[in-house]
C-alpha cells in the first residue's frame, strides 16, 4: 500500500525564500555597507550583527503564537516590515536610518522565517519542503550573486533584491490559513495546543548546538568577501562570480539531500557533514591564491545545505506543532546574527587563517552532541506515512504485512492519543462452544450452535 504523493507546498516554499534571503546575501550586504557608507569592517559587521539578532528575537517571540494569530496575518506583517525595512534602507545613506531600517527588516524576515518554520513542520513530508525552500532560495541568492556586481556599489542593491522578493510573495500568502486554527488544529479544542514541549532535554541540546553551529558557518560567511578580495587577489566581479558559483553547488547539494532523504538517517549527513564543513571553512579561511579560495567556497556551500536540511527534518520531528521547529531556528538565527562581528573579531585578533582553525575547531566540538540527539530521538521518520516508535516497526509496513486496515495507521504529525485503561468484566454464565469438535469449514455445515455441553 503506498502513501497518496502530496503536492509541494509552494507558499511555505516561497515564505522560506523571502525569509532566508538576508543571512544568504550577508556577504555583500555587509561588503558594501562599509565601501558605499562611512562603516568600517567591523562596524559594518556589527550592523549585519544587529540585521539578524531582529531576525533570532523575531523567531524567540512569535514560535508559540502562529496558530492562535493565524499564519496569512503574520506572514504578510512579516513581509510587509521586510518591503519597509529592506526597501527604506536601500533608498538612503543616512547610516542611522540605514541601521533602523535593517533592523525592521530583519524583524520582517524573522517572522515569515518563523510562520514557514512552523507550517513545514506540520506538514507530512517536512524533509521535503524544507529541501524545496534551501534550493529556491540558493537558485535566487546566486542569481542575485552574478548580477549586483554589474549593476554598481551601491549599498542599496542587495537590500533591494530582499525587499522585491518580499513583495513577490505576498500575493503567495492568500493560500495560507486565515486566523486562528479551527476544528482539530484549534488551541481550545487540541489538548496539545497548551502541552508541554516534548523532548525539552534533545530539543534544548539541538537549539544550543545548533546555535554555535550557525555561528561558526557564518562567522567565515560574513567575511568570506573580504577574504576573496584581499587574501585571495579576486575583483568584486571574479568574487561575485565564485559565490554564485558555490550557491549553485548549494543546488546540487540540496538536490542530492532530497534524492538521498531518510537511507542514511540523520546522524550521518549531520555528523558527519559537519566535520567535513570544518575542513573546508579551514581551507577557505587560509586561502592566497583564487583557486584554493574557490575550492574551499564551492565544498562548503555544496555541503552546508545538506546537512542544515537534516537538522530542520530533525527540529521538525521533535513537535509536530512545529513549536522546536520555530524555536531551533531562532536558534540558528541568533548564531548567524553573532556571525558577522564574531568573525571580523577572530579575523582582526588572529587573521583569517587563525580565524578558520577556531571556527572549525569549534564545529567539530558541536559535531558530537548533534549527531547523538539525532540518534537518541525517535522523531517522525522522513517519508510520509511510516509512524515509527523507538526500537519498533513502522506502523505503515506492519499494517501492509499483516493486512491491518489503512485506517488504523494514524497519519505522520498527528497527535498521540492518550492510553486508557478498560477494565473487563467476567461473564455472569459460562460461554457455550460454539461449535462441535470438527470447525464448521471442516464439517461443511454453516456455522452454528454445536451439541449442548
Amino acid at each position: 500500500m503506498f502513501a497518496p504523493r502530496t503536492t509541494a507546498p509552494w507558499p511555505l516554499v516561497a515564505l522560506f525564500t523571502a525569509g532566508y534571503m538576508p543571512p544568504y546575501l550577508l556577504p555583500t550586504t555587509v561588503g558594501r555597507l562599509d565601501t558605499g557608507l562611512p562603516l568600517s569592517a567591523t562596524q559594518a559587521g556589527a550592523v549585519g550583527s544587529a540585521l539578524l539578532l531582529s531576525s533570532a528575537s523575531a523567531g524567540f517571540l512569535l514560535a508559540s503564537r502562529v496558530q492562535r494569530t493565524g499564519p496569512r496575518a503574520l506572514s504578510r506583517l512579516g513581509l510587509l516590515l521586510a518591503v519597509l525595512g529592506y526597501g527604506g534602507a536601500a533608498l538612503t545613506t543616512a547610516v542611522p536610518a540605514v541601521v533602523a531600517g535593517l533592523v525592521v527588516g530583519g524583524f520582517g524576515s524573522g517572522t515569515a522565517t518563523t510562520v514557514a518554520a512552523t507550517r513545514i513542520a506540520a506538514e507530512r513530508d517536512p524533509h521535503r519542503a524544507s529541501t524545496l525552500g534551501l534550493l529556491s532560495v540558493s537558485a535566487l541568492a546566486g542569481a542575485v550573486y552574478l548580477t549586483v556586481p554589474h549593476l554598481g556599489r551601491s549599498h542599496g542593491l542587495p537590500l533591494a533584491a530582499i525587499a522585491l522578493t518580499a513583495l513577490a510573495v505576498w500575493p503567495l500568502t492568500g493560500r495560507l490559513p486565515a486566523g486562528a486554527a479551527a476544528g482539530p488544529d484549534a488551541p481550545g479544542t487540541d489538548p496539545a495546543a497548551t502541552a508541554p514541549l516534548p523532548h525539552r532535554r534533545s530539543g534544548a541540546v539541538l537549539a544550543v548546538t545548533v546555535l554555535f553551529w550557525a555561528l561558526a558557518q557564518n562567522s567565515l560567511w560574513g567575511v568570506s568577501g573580504r577574504i576573496g578580495l584581499s587574501q585571495a587577489g579576486l575583483s568584486e566581479a571574479a568574487l561575485g562570480a565564485v559565490l554564485a558559483a558555490a550557491l549553485g553547488a548549494g543546488l546540487i547539494g540540496v538536490l542530492a539531500a532530497g534524492a538521498i532523504g531518510p537511507r542514511l538517517g540523520r546522524a550521518v549527513p549531520i555528523g558527519g557533514g559537519t566535520v567535513l564543513i570544518a575542513g573546508c571553512i579551514a581551507l577557505s579561511a587560509a586561502a592566497t591564491t583564487p583557486a584554493v579560495f574557490a575550492t574551499g567556497e564551492i565544498a562548503w556551500n555544496t555541503l552546508y545545505p545538506v546537512v542544515l536540511s537534516y537538522l530542520i527534518g530533525l527540529a521538525a520531528s521533535l513537535d509536530p506543532r512545529g513549536r522546536w521547529a520555530a524555536l531551533v531556528g531562532s536558534a540558528s538565527a541568533l548564531g548567524t546574527a553573532a556571525g558577522p562581528l564574531t568573525g571580523s573579531a577572530l579575523s582582526a585578533q588572529a587573521g583569517y587563517a587563525g580565524m578558520g582553525l577556531v571556527l572549525a575547531a569549534g564545529l567539530l566540538l558541536v559535531a558530537a552532541p548533534m549527531t547523538a540527539v539525532a540518534l537518541h530521538t525517535g522523531g517522525r521518520p522522513l517519508l510520509p506515512g511510516a509512524v515509527r516508535r523507538r526500537g519498533g516497526t513502522p506502523a505503515a509496513l506492519v499494517a501492509a504485512t499483516t493486512g491491518t486496515s489503512g485506517g488504523a495507521v494514524p497519519e505522520v504529525g498527528a497527535v498521540e492519543q492518550p492510553v486508557v485503561e478498560i477494565t473487563v468484566e467476567a461473564p455472569a454464565a459460562p460461554v457455550q462452544r460454539a461449535y462441535g469438535t470438527a470447525g464448521p469449514w471442516q464439517s461443511g455445515t454453516a456455522p452454528g450452535p454445536g451439541p449442548g455441553t
